[in-house]
C-alpha cells in the first residue's frame, strides 16, 4: 500500500500504473500503518510449522518489525500430498494468486484457479480436485512462484538447506533451458529454473523433476564403443546392469572421432 498525493485513499502499488506528475510516498505514517495491518492479517493465518526456508511474508514482517498477530487464525484446508512432485500446504497460502498467474499466463496450462468466496475462498486445481488427480503437468512453475511455501517440492525437499548450488543446462531436449541444481551431501534436492534466453526461469516436468537418473547405479558416466564382433541387429538386447558385455569404455576424444568418421 502506498500514498499518492491528492488521492483520498491509499493505492495498492502492485496493480497501480504510474502516470506523469504522480507523487508516490511509500513510507508515510499512513502507508506504513496500512502495510503493517495487511501483513499482520496475513500472518494471523500462517501455521506454526514452516513449509519453506525462504518466506517472503516473514522477510517483510521482519523488516516492518511485526510481532505476534492479534487476530485469531481462520480454518485452513488440509495438506494435499497426492502429487508425486509437489506438496500443497494451503494453510500457508496468502491468496496472492502468483501460482494462478504462473500456471495460466506463463505456462498456459490453466489448471490452477481461485474459487469460493469470503473466508472460504482458496486456490483450487481444476474442479477442486486433489492436485495429484488434476490435469497438472508438473512443470513446477507454481512452486517457483509461491512466496510462502504453500506450494513446495514434495517430501520436504525444500526445507533442507543445500550445501551448494550448481548452474547448468537441462540435459534432455535441445531447447537449452538453464537451471540451478540445489545440492546437499552430493545429491540433488530440487531444481530451480534460471533466467536463460530460451526459458526465462521456466522449466518442464523433465527439467524440474527428472533428475533421479543422476544417482542411478546404472547411469553411464563414460563413453562406450561397441566391441568388435558385436553386430547391430533389430533383436539386439543388452542387460543395463552389464553394458561392458557388449561395449568397452572409451575416451571422449575417441568416441567423438568415431562418431565423426561414421
Amino acid at each position: 500500500m502506498v500514498e499518492i498525493k491528492g488521492e483520498r485513499v491509499l493505492a495498492a502499488s502492485c496493480c497501480r500504473n504510474p502516470a506523469p506528475g504522480m507523487e508516490v510516498t511509500t513510507d508515510s505514517a499512513r502507508a506504513v500503518a496500512s502495510q503493517k495491518m495487511v501483513l499482520e492479517l496475513l500472518l494471523s493465518d500462517m501455521p506454526e510449522a514452516r513449509h519453506t526456508l525462504h518466506s517472503e511474508l516473514e522477510q517483510w514482517a521482519g523488516r516492518l518489525r511485526i510481532g505476534k498477530p492479534r487476530f485469531e487464525r481462520r480454518h485452513q484446508p488440509q495438506a494435499d500430498v497426492s502429487h508425486y512432485g509437489i506438496a500443497v500446504n494451503l494453510d500457508s497460502c496468502i491468496q496472492c494468486t502468483r501460482c494462478l498467474r504462473a500456471c495460466r499466463e506463463e505456462q498456459v496450462n490453466d489448471v490452477i484457479g481461485y474459487a469460493f468466496r469470503g473466508e472460504h475462498s482458496k486456490i483450487v486445481f481444476d474442479l477442486d480436485d486433489p492436485m495429484g488427480e488434476s490435469t497438472c503437468v508438473a512443470c513446477g512453475e507454481c512452486v517457483q512462484a509461491c512466496p510462502t511455501g504453500a506450494l513446495m517440492p514434495a517430501r520436504d525437499a525444500g526445507m533442507v538447506k543445500p550445501d551448494k548450488q550448481v548452474h547448468s543446462v537441462c540435459p534432455y531436449c535441445g531447447v537449452g533451458c538453464q537451471l540451478t541444481y540445489n545440492i546437499k551431501d552430493n545429491r540433488i534436492l530440487y531444481v530451480d529454473g534460471r533466467d536463460g534466453p530460451s526459458n526465462h526461469g521456466r522449466l518442464c516436468v523433465k527439467g524440474r523433476y527428472g533428475f533421479d537418473y543422476v544417482h542411478h547405479k546404472q547411469r553411464l558416466t563414460k563413453p562406450l564403443i561397441r566391441k568388435p564382433g558385436v553386430p547391430k541387429h533389430a533383436d539386439f538386447a543388452m542387460d543395463p546392469a552389464n553394458p561392458l558385455e557388449h561395449f568397452r569404455e572409451a575416451t571422449w576424444e575417441e568416441a567423438l572421432d568415431l562418431a565423426r568418421a561414421s
